[in-house]
């Protein structure tokens, strides 16, 4: 069988993440074995009596081989740990996803990846700004990566497809289930140039807790991170957190001090983050 099947069907596992996968694969040695775990392998993992259970649960339910063909008929290709093209940036970041749901293709090219993030709510200033960072790092050849939210996301993604660039998405659900409803035309373009992401599994409805941890992908695939607007507790601050954890190269818009969606970029400049001027700021990085 092939191996990706054990991969999705531990994503399937409630209480089974990243840190608790990696102790198994430590214990087991391969993703097949640790499916199979016994007690004894689990307990030597060090997972606790409740996720034992939960696990054990699972696997009277979850077929391994019949979630990957589900995976494979929705036209949806699974990266995971052990394959050569996941994602090498991603890879290095603590947590990285065990697997990656991927609706598009992904290319040599998104090795050189910068992320475009802000406000849902953004100015006309905003806007423009994005649409002119999107654009110009697309003809450059760089990949924009973004978060499909209303607002600086849309335009950066809309900005660098329409310079004849590569743009990927990163979802805080599963690849087929598209969110916010008004971008699913955007969603089906970025398909044809571009990939959505995720990490999570085919079926999973979008959710508020999901939109945090996606953060960490968004900065994790990218060389760098601009913040164009971003209001004080914009969720966009949250990707600049990861990315300063991640040591990503951070770049924040500044605006003015009197428009509320640029207080979060000025404060990040404040704290260290590169103001941006122009594009070649980020190129020469």
């Amino acid at each position: 069988m092939d191996t990706k099947a054990f991969w999705i069907a531990f994503n399937r596992v409630p209480g089974i993440g990243p840190v608790r996968l990696a102790a198994l694969l430590d214990v087991c040695g391969d993703i097949e074995t640790a499916w199979r775990a016994s007690i004894q392998q689990m307990q030597a993992a060090r997972l606790d009596r409740r996720s034992i259970e939960l696990f054990l649960d699972a696997r009277r339910t979850i077929d391994p081989a019949r979630e990957l063909q589900h995976v494979q008929e929705a036209g949806v290709e699974p990266l995971t740990w052990d394959d050569p093209e996941y994602p090498a940036s991603l890879r290095m970041v603590d947590g990285a996803p065990p697997v990656l749901y991927v609706r598009g293709r992904m290319t040599s090219q998104d090795e050189w990846a910068v992320a475009i993030v802000g406000t849902r709510r953004a100015t006309t200033y905003g806007r423009e700004v994005a649409q002119v960072l999107a654009s110009e790092l697309a003809r450059a050849g760089v990949t924009v990566v973004s978060g499909m939210a209303l607002g600086i996301d849309t335009v950066a993604h809309r900005a660098a497809m329409d310079a004849g660039g590569r743009t990927i998405a990163v979802l805080g659900s599963g690849v087929d289930q598209l969110y916010p409803p008004q971008n699913r035309g955007l969603a089906l373009s970025i398909v044809q140039q571009g990939a959505l992401i995720s990490e999570y599994a085919l079926g999973t409805r979008p959710d508020a807790n999901n939109f945090p941890p996606r953060n960490r992908i968004i900065s994790g695939l990218s060389r760098g991170i601009i913040v164009v607007e971003a209001g004080e507790r914009s969720g966009a601050l949250i990707t600049a957190q990861f990315a300063a954890e991640q040591g990503k190269e951070l770049f924040a818009v500044p605006g003015s001090i009197l428009s509320p969606g640029s207080t979060g970029c000025n404060l990040l400049i404040q704290q260290g983050a590169t103001p941006l001027l122009s594009v070649n700021d980020v190129l020469e990085q």
